[in-house]
């Protein structure tokens, strides 16, 4: 009995001996699976905060102040004409601007506030226009507007598509909803012109619209959307459909028309002739013309320099704040060698 006893649990012992040990799922010990690369811990200790938000504090208020200074040095000029320009005994403004026969012509009067110095930059002014619409910006064909060869192909145009059988080029509703309002300007009976020269993006006339791409059955349908195109300029020289193309995040937003390159003193009276062809009357929006000088930063933008101010003279509260809390009442700084990353691991 102890003999057989004795000979089954030898027998047992070389069974479990024999058989496959199972894998163990535990990943082979490295820094990287342990997370213990060497990496910057910082320990925001009172002294440390406040420093960082005096810090912070110091280098943005100058800049706010940098910044509304030369935005309050950009003289501009802001004239509202859509309404003006509309006869006082028309009530049915959407059908006055629809009717091609009526004289779109209007005369405006500006008078310069500061000194204007050179150059001038003019733009147009459209409020309440969604250019940011999916389908809107959607309505192009970008092969289209670079190569000849592809000017039949109007995938994603529609509604404007084609026109009695024939492909429009360029086709899409951007295109075809051009701004087409025109500004002369006069100052003491002497015409000033309008330098429209390089007013769109270089990257846009070298890259997106063909030098051997011209405008046809462009604007040939009953209803006209916006400007015509002259059919023997190519479309990466025909600059305001550039500019117009370039669409807007926004619904209010402004783009350039031209550059005034002559200087304009303080009194000074322009009047602007302006035909008020665009039609923005079946949508509520608001036309307006801008006349505006530039610095360093640009045109007139108080809110860049506002937000300096603002998270400046924050981060200079908040360090005024939290010396007041150190002062009055202090906390006591654990031990740092408590830290998980100070300690020494073992077993490895």
């Amino acid at each position: 009995m102890n003999s057989g006893d004795a000979a089954g649990s030898s027998s047992g012992g070389s069974g479990d001996a024999g058989a496959p040990r199972r894998a163990s799922r535990k990943p082979k010990y490295s820094k990287f699976t342990q997370q213990e690369l060497p990496a910057c811990k910082p320990i925001l200790t009172p002294k440390w905060v406040i420093s960082v938000f005096l810090l912070v504090g110091v280098i943005f208020v100058p800049i706010g102040v940098a910044s509304l200074l030369a935005s309050n040095k950009v003289v501009e000029i802001v004239d509202r004409y859509d309404d003006a320009c509309v006869p006082s005994n028309v009530t049915d403004k959407l059908a006055y601007i629809q009717n091609s026969t009526i004289s779109k012509t209007c005369q405006r009067t500006l008078k310069v506030p500061k000194d204007m110095k050179q150059p001038i930059f003019v733009y147009y002014q459209l409020n309440n226009f969604y250019q940011n619409h999916r389908r809107y910006v959607k309505s192009r064909n970008d092969q289209q507007l670079r190569d000849a060869s592809k000017a039949n192909e109007t995938t994603l145009c529609d509604p404007e598509k084609t026109r009695d059988g024939m492909a429009i080029v360029p086709c899409g509703l951007i295109a075809w909803s051009t701004f087409n309002d025109t500004y002369t300007f006069q100052h003491n009976t002497n015409n000033i012109s309008i330098d429209k020269t390089d007013i769109s993006w270089k990257s846009d006339r070298d890259h997106k619209f063909g030098s051997d791409v011209f405008p046809k059955n462009f604007q040939k349908g009953p209803l006209i959307g916006g400007k015509t195109l002259n059919e023997s300029i190519p479309l990466s020289e025909q600059e305001d459909l550039i500019v117009w193309m370039r669409t807007a995040a926004l619904p209010t937003f402004r783009k350039l028309y031209g550059r005034i390159r002559v200087d304009l003193k303080e009194n000074d009276t322009i009047t602007v002739t302006l035909d008020n062809n665009y039609n923005t009357y079946s949508f509520d929006g608001k036309k307006s013309l801008v006349l505006s000088t530039s610095t360093w930063l640009g045109g007139k933008n108080d809110f860049l320099g506002l937000a300096y101010l603002t998270v400046g003279g924050l981060c200079f509260f908040l360090a005024f704040a939290f010396t007041l809390l150190y002062l009055i009442k202090p906390r006591k700084l654990g031990d740092n060698n408590y830290l998980s990353w100070n300690r020494n691991s073992a077993g490895h």
